[in-house]
């Protein structure tokens, strides 16, 4: 995990988690100016959880997160939270998390997981609907990493942590979902839109209408937008 901050900040302070874990794709420090602002402005903390699923340690790496071994995806940016809140680096009410695309599904799943773990959570473009994703769009190209579900044996695991079809009453298991964004664009051709339409209107039946629930738990749609890739400046001013 790589862990960001000014050396001046007091601890525990705030704290952003991001992660991705999928499709053998490696998340490395990079220059951001949001996350630049972020840590010299609000004095936050930056930190990026390299998880299975990825391929920062090759390609066993990237196996042991994939199919029937997807969990451990979700494990892992857990169990990254877990040390920064342990470490005194942040607290639960301070950490939030944000991931896009495949990273989308990893913060759907945890907060259905883990939902105490968390002050905040944003999910972009996210793969929600883990039981229809290949019947849409490029989707049907996702099963390399995802699993088929129409597959028996793949379907037991896909449906055990598909964000969608695990939503949770807080009345239930005691533990209310933190403030949550979803975010999606009319026009994302890659993520169809419909996984956070189906995966917002979830949160907010059964969550959402309980009385246990009271953070808010919003969707956020982009006009005459796509996947994210190739924004605009004008895009990125208006968020």
């Amino acid at each position: 995990m790589f862990i960001v901050k000014k050396k001046s900040v007091r601890l525990p302070a705030p704290c952003e988690l991001y992660g991705y874990g999928g499709f053998m794709i490696s998340i490395l420090p990079s220059f951001s100016l949001t996350n630049l602002i972020w840590m010299r402005r609000f004095n936050g903390i930056y930190c990026v959880a390299n998880i299975r699923g990825g391929d920062e340690y090759g390609e066993d790496w990237h196996n042991a997160g994939i199919i029937e071994k997807k969990q451990n995806c979700f494990d892992d940016f857990q169990a990254a939270a877990e040390y920064l809140v342990s470490s005194n680096m942040t607290t639960a009410k301070q950490l939030w998390i944000f991931g896009g695309s495949n990273g989308g599904l990893l913060v759907g799943a945890c907060i259905n997981q883990r939902p105490e773990l968390f002050g905040a959570a944003v999910a972009a473009v996210g793969v929600m609907d883990m039981l229809r994703f290949h019947k849409f769009g490029i989707g049907r190209f996702w099963t390399s990493d995802f699993g088929h579900p129409d597959d028996p044996e793949h379907f037991k695991s896909i449906y055990a942590y598909s964000p969608l079809h695990n939503v949770k009453d807080p009345a239930d298991s005691g533990n209310p979902y933190p403030p949550t964004l979803l975010t999606t664009a009319d026009h994302d051709d890659r993520v169809a839109p419909l996984h956070s339409y189906k995966y917002a209107a979830e949160l907010q039946h059964r969550a959402g209408a309980s009385g246990s629930q009271t953070a808010p738990l919003l969707l956020l749609v982009d006009t005459k937008a796509g996947h994210g890739a190739g924004k605009p400046t004008s895009k990125q001013l208006e968020e």
